[in-house]
């Protein structure tokens, strides 16, 4: 739902999440092949997921693999198969931004944000009230990345 109100100059789109069967085999395509620098894997054990994080211009590529199937991406990956997980979007204050959003009735994944990978303070909206995508929002600032 696009908010007339939201200055792009204070967002940005910090990374793109895909979700694979595996980390190993995803990089002979993003790093081998397209050339993509493994900066790091690192394990979210509250969100149940590996990641690999590849810088690519002032964003990044976020390969997303499951440590289990009962786990967010798991689940994901057993209904619709690899591929584009989620958006994220970096915002300069996520707990402004959730209250926004919360107050135009968008339906809300976390109404409050959370750690996620590299220490990040994090926070998803829910498909339903993006047009079908899974939005992360991130404050900038926050974490390791």
């Amino acid at each position: 739902m696009w908010n007339p109100d939201m200055s792009s100059s204070e967002m940005k789109i910090q990374h793109l999440g895909v979700a694979v069967g595996s980390i190993d085999e995803a990089l002979a395509f993003w790093r081998d092949g397209l050339g993509l620098e493994l900066k790091e894997i690192e394990i979210v054990e509250d969100q149940g997921v590996r990641v690999a994080m590849l810088p690519i211009g002032e964003s990044r590529i976020e390969l997303l693999e499951a440590t289990g199937e009962e786990t967010p991406v798991g689940k994901f990956i057993a209904k619709r198969g690899p591929g584009i997980h989620h958006l994220c979007v970096e915002v300069s204050d996520i707990e402004a931004k959730l209250s926004e959003l919360k107050a135009r009735g968008v339906r809300l994944i976390d109404e409050s944000p959370r750690i996620g990978a590299g220490g990040a303070l994090v926070a998803f909206v829910h498909p339903a009230g993006t047009g079908g995508v899974l939005i992360e929002l991130t404050q900038r600032g926050t974490g390791n990345h």
